[in-house]
């Protein structure tokens, strides 16, 4: 996995409107946090939220695939890809992610 620092200075400056959006190393790809919870990643230059029951049926209709970490094994994660229309707006984007920060303040 690979993030091109163009890509993530992109998606930073998307949530700049948010406020307290850091990125953290990991693994060979990015962890984005707020306030200290992971609500997202990015692999490969692609942009992930974090998914459970309350949101995923968003991402599955907007034809979103999950965060499969490893390309030769059916492991997927939490995590579905971010649609490319969300992507483009901002506003729409920190909806779509307030929704997944609240997966992470919800565990136990």
């Amino acid at each position: 996995m690979s993030i091109s620092e163009g890509f993530l200075a992109y998606l930073l400056d998307l949530f700049s409107g948010w406020g307290n959006v850091s990125a953290r190393k990991m693994f060979g790809g990015v962890g984005l946090y707020r306030d200290g919870k992971m609500f997202g990643l990015i692999a490969d230059d692609v942009a992930y939220l974090k998914v459970d029951d309350s949101n995923r049926q968003a991402f599955v209709q907007a034809e979103c695939s999950p965060f499969k970490p490893y390309p030769d094994k059916e492991t997927v994660m939490s995590y579905y890809e971010i649609p490319p229309d969300v992507l483009e707006q901002p506003e729409e984007l920190i909806k779509w992610a307030k929704r997944s920060l609240a997966i992470q303040g919800r565990k136990r």
